[in-house]
C-alpha cells in the first residue's frame, strides 16, 4: 500500500506560545505516525494568519499519492466546510469528508483527480474532555464550571462544543454549561455573570487548542482572584497530551 502524505491544518495564530505548542503537537504526531509506519511525510499548514496555507501544503505534497488533511480544529465550522473544501477542489480533489458518518474524498477513477481526503475535526471527542478535566484545579462542591468556547456562526460547530460540555460534565460528575464568545450560542460573558451572581466560584474550562486571541479574551472575564481560567488543551509548561496525539492518529486511520 502506498503510504499517504499528511497535512495537519491548524487555524493559525499570531501568538508566539500558540505557534510553539501547535508545532510541538505536529512534531509529536509526526513521530507517532512515522514510528507506526502510517505516513510517508507530514506537513503543518494553516487556514488563516500563518503560512504555509492549505493551497501551499497541497502544492508541496506529492500529487500521485494519497493526501490526508487533518483539521487541527476543535469544531466543524466555516474553515472546514468552506475554506478547506474550496482548497481541496482547487487542488483537483473531490469535495467531501472522511470518517464515521461522512463520505470519503478520494480519486474518482479519473486521472485528473487527486486523492485528497479530509478527516473530521478533533472534536467532539470524549478524550478531549479528559484532557480538559486534567487542566482544571481541585474543584469545590459549589464551584460553577463553564466550558469557554470561541463560538461559530455555524450551528454544527456550536453543537459539537455542547457535546464536549456534556462529556466534561460526565468526566467531572457535575454540571457543565458551555458559553461562546461569538456565534449563535449562549454568550460566555452572560453565563459568567449569571454564575457569579450565585456567589459560587466560577471556573472556566478553556475549550481552545492553544493560547491566542480567544484565551486572552476569556481572561478579561475573570474579575477576582477566586475565579479561575484553566489553560487550553496545549500550553507551555505541559507536554503534548498523548491522548491528543491518539485523536489525531485515529482521524488519519479512519481515512485510510
Amino acid at each position: 500500500m502506498t503510504l499517504p502524505s499528511i497535512g495537519l491544518i491548524s487555524h493559525g495564530t499570531s501568538s508566539t506560545e500558540g505557534r510553539r505548542v501547535i508545532e510541538a503537537l505536529a512534531s509529536a504526531v509526526t513521530d507517532d505516525l512515522h514510528c507506526r509506519g502510517l505516513a510517508a511525510e507530514v506537513m503543518l499548514g494553516h487556514v488563516d494568519v500563518q503560512h504555509p496555507d492549505v493551497a501551499e501544503v497541497l502544492s508541496v505534497l506529492p500529487p500521485d499519492s494519497p493526501v490526508i488533511l487533518v483539521p487541527l480544529l476543535l469544531s466543524p465550522g466555516y474553515h472546514v466546510h468552506v475554506d478547506l473544501a474550496d482548497a481541496i477542489r482547487a487542488a483537483g480533489g473531490a469535495d467531501g469528508r472522511t470518517g464515521p458518518g461522512t463520505d470519503r474524498t478520494e480519486a474518482s477513477g479519473r486521472a485528473e483527480r487527486r486523492d485528497i481526503r479530509l478527516t473530521p475535526t478533533l472534536g467532539p471527542d470524549s478524550r478531549l474532555a479528559r484532557i480538559l478535566a486534567e487542566r482544571l484545579p481541585n474543584l469545590e462542591d459549589e464551584d460553577q464550571v463553564v466550558l469557554a468556547a470561541a463560538g461559530s456562526s455555524d450551528d454544527r460547530a456550536n453543537a459539537a462544543c455542547l457535546e464536549v460540555a456534556e462529556s466534561l460534565a460526565h468526566e467531572l460528575s457535575r454540571p457543565v454549561v458551555a458559553g461562546f464568545h461569538a456565534g449563535g450560542g449562549d454568550r460566555l460573558g452572560d453565563i459568567v455573570e449569571q454564575k457569579r451572581g450565585s456567589g459560587a466560584r466560577v471556573v472556566l474550562s478553556s475549550y481552545l487548542l492553544a493560547p491566542g486571541f480567544f484565551q486572552d479574551l476569556t481572561s478579561t472575564l475573570i474579575s477576582d482572584s477566586r475565579e479561575i481560567l484553566a489553560p487550553p488543551l496545549l500550553h507551555d509548561g505541559a507536554e503534548t497530551p498523548p491522548l491528543l496525539v491518539d485523536v489525531v492518529r485515529d482521524r488519519i486511520v479512519s481515512a485510510l
